[in-house]
C-alpha cells in the first residue's frame, strides 16, 4: 500500500508547507541526521519515516509505498546505491528518490545508480530541501502557487549526536571485523562533519588515510574511541 492510502482525503500543499500530503523515507543510520531531516521535513508539511539499514529500508518498502526516499550512501549493511538502483527500477516506482551524504565523491554514485537528486550533508537549508524534491516530482504532482519562503537554519538535537556517539561506542567495543571499522570510521568523519565537530572529523579522516595507506592504525583508533568517550561524557559541547 501507499502511505496515502485511506478514506481521509490528502491534504493540498499550501505555500508554507509545500509538501503536505507527502510522505519521506529517510534511510539514514545517524539519528542526527535523521532529526535535522525531521525538522525539514516538519516545516514542510511532510510525514517521515526512517529506516537505518538497508534491511530494515526494504521492510518498509515491502508494506508501503512512500513519496519519496532519501538515501545515505553509506549504511551498516552495505551501500545506499544498491537500494537506489532497486528503487529506479522498481514498479510502480516512488516519486523521487535522493542520494545523500557528505562525501564530495557520493553525488555521482547515487546519480548513476539512478537516483532523481543529490542532498549533501549537512542538509540545513528548508529552501534547498523543499526544492530538490518538488523539482523532482512529476509535472501534475508539483504545487502549484507560490512558495513562502522562510530559510532559517535547522538545528538537530544535540542527544541525537549523543546517541550516534554510543552506536560508534558499541562498534568501536566490539572489536569486529574490517568491514565494520570502516563503515564505523566513514559513520564518524561524516556526522562530525554535519555536526561541526571538527576534532573529531579530522580524527575520523586520519584514521581513514592510515588505513587507505596500510599504516598501522592502533593509535588512530585509541584516538578516536577517546573522543567518542569524551562526547558520550558530555565533556565536549558541539
Amino acid at each position: 500500500m501507499t502511505d496515502s492510502d485511506g478514506y481521509t482525503p490528502l491534504p493540498r500543499p499550501t505555500a508554507t508547507r509545500p509538501l503536505l500530503g507527502m510522505t519521506v523515507l529517510a534511510v539514514e543510520d545517524s539519528r542526527y541526521a535523521c532529526d535535522a531531516m525531521r525538522l525539514l521535513c516538519l516545516r514542510s508539511g511532510a510525514r517521515i519515516r526512517r529506516a537505518d539499514c538497508l534491511q530494515s529500508a526494504r521492510r518498509h518498502l515491502m508494506v508501503y509505498r512512500p513519496t519519496v526516499v532519501i538515501v545515505d550512501l553509506g549504511l551498516p549493511d552495505g551501500s545506499g546505491a544498491e537500494l537506489i538502483s532497486e528503487l529506479a527500477s522498481a514498479l510502480p516506482r516512488v516519486a523521487v528518490i535522493l542520494g545523500t551524504s557528505g562525501d564530495s565523491f557520493a553525488e555521482d554514485v547515487a546519480l548513476a545508480a539512478g537516483a532523481d537528486g543529490f542532498l549533501p550533508k549537512p542538509i540545513a537549508s528548508v529552501t534547498t530541501f523543499q526544492s530538490e524534491i518538488i523539482s523532482n516530482l512529476p509535472p501534475e504532482r508539483q504545487p502549484r502557487g507560490l512558495r513562502m519562503v522562510v530559510d532559517e537554519p535547522i538545528r538537530p538535537d544535540p542527544l541525537a549526536y549523543r546517541d550516534d556517539m554510543a552506536h560508534a561506542a558499541d562498534v568501536l567495543g566490539d572489536g569486529g571485523d574490517e568491514r565494520m571499522l570502516d563503515y564505523v570510521t566513514q559513520f564518524l568523519r561524516g556526522v562530525a562533519y554535519s555536526a561541526g565537530d571538527h576534532v573529531l572529523e579530522a580524527a575520523a579522516q586520519g584514521l581513514a588515510e592510515a588505513r587507505a595507506d596500510g599504516r598501522p592504525t592502533k593509535a588512530d583508533i585509541v584516538r578516536v574511541a577517546g573522543l567518542v568517550q569524551d562526547r558520550l561524557a558530555d565533556r565536549v559541547a558541539i
